[in-house]
């Protein structure tokens, strides 16, 4: 059975079975348990819930491994880091990662005596930073950068320097970019994002091929109170079946957009990975399905990039990504990147390529 058929119906009823396709949502925090607590296999909300478990289920099924459910794509990298880090332990992290994962880095971290190491994605230069480390994080496509790296490579380097891999796999998806497969001891997802791709949760998860370190993930939720609400896992539970179809048509779209925006006179540079003229072209090909929903495009200034901004009439001003809806937004206007003040990150939706071409030709005055 083909991949996407498997995601369709993952974490649902077999068709042969009598009842609705899915459980609606468990609201339970307590559940009648009585005598010992190891007979029952629900207790209480925050260890555990029968909403939780089909999402997971069928995570599991997208990944390829364990998974385990957090209230925020941020929850699901405190965990990691939580799990995996002690004091004196040094974990080298991409420089152009997402902001709050640095931030994180750079002050939680701090504190117990973990020590950050940046190094750039591009160029693979993570790998000549691993000595010592005990944790690799990689994120590719970078967000907002949307640089590239080798994740075989990094992985096969990092475990001969006896450090474990994490891939924050946000900007791809699983679906795009299968990490596990690929090696990695770790793959986070902000789940807010295209894997559910209607703008309206906030959730995570992290995928992991070893039970043991599922389990300890799940006991760092439990004892962390990082757990998601059921509504939102059961909606994203419903998104899940759709995500095939949503990338597939974002990631044609994007590429019908980069290739315009690569035309414009005013566009000083893009960056997409489905573009051969991006310097990670050839790797993002080999370990990537389709090039992803995200394109970056500087204007060079402020004043250029606020001003295209607002004459877009389709295109909406906000801030994420992933989503059905195109968005986009002047990413410095947040601060914490290196990048340019007329730095445009465009999420493409699921409308027309027709359609989003020609709010951006109207707003560049092509």
């Amino acid at each position: 059975m083909t991949r996407d058929t498997l995601i369709l119906h993952a974490g649902y009823r077999s068709a042969k079975d009598a009842g609705p396709f899915r459980d609606g949502p468990q609201f339970s925090s307590t559940f009648v348990s009585p005598g010992d607590p190891a007979d029952h296999a629900m207790t209480y909300g925050r260890f555990h819930n029968p909403t939780w478990a089909a999402w997971e289920d069928a995570l599991g099924v997208l990944e390829g491994g364990h998974a385990v459910s957090f209230a925020s794509g941020m929850a699901a990298v405190a965990a990691v880091f939580g799990v995996c880090l002690r004091p004196g332990d040094v974990v080298v992290l991409p420089a152009e990662s997402y902001y709050t994962t640095r931030v994180v880095a750079s002050n939680w971290l701090t504190t117990i005596g973990v020590k950050p190491r940046l190094a750039a994605t591009a160029g693979n230069a993570q790998a000549r930073a691993l000595d010592g480390a005990r944790l690799l994080w990689i994120e590719t496509p970078a967000n907002p950068t949307l640089d590239v790296c080798d994740i075989r490579l990094l992985v096969d380097a990092a475990h001969h320097a006896n450090a474990l891999v994490a891939v924050d796999n946000t900007t791809a998806t699983s679906y795009l970019q299968p990490a596990l497969t690929l090696g990695a001891d770790y793959v986070i997802c902000s789940d807010t994002k295209a894997m559910t791709g209607h703008s309206d949760l906030v959730l995570g998860h992290v995928a992991t091929n070893d039970a043991d370190r599922a389990a300890a993930l799940r006991t760092w939720r439990t004892q962390q109170g990082a757990v998601p609400g059921p509504m939102e896992v059961w909606l994203a539970h419903r998104s899940l079946a759709t995500l095939p179809l949503r990338l597939s048509r974002q990631c044609a779209a994007a590429q019908v957009v980069a290739e315009f925006l690569a035309t414009v006179n005013a566009v000083r540079e893009v960056n997409y990975p489905g573009l051969p003229t991006h310097p990670g072209h050839t790797i993002a090909r080999s370990q990537m399905h389709a090039f992803g929903s995200v394109i970056g495009f500087d204007l060079g200034t402020r004043d250029a990039a606020e001003r295209v901004l607002r004459r877009l009439a389709l295109v909406r001003e906000a801030t994420s990504f992933g989503g059905i809806h195109s968005t986009a937004e002047r990413r410095a206007r947040w601060g914490g990147d290196a990048i340019s003040e007329g730095y445009i990150r465009l999420s493409v939706g699921c409308e027309s390529a027709e359609d989003i071409v020609a709010d951006l030709a109207a707003a560049l005055g092509e």
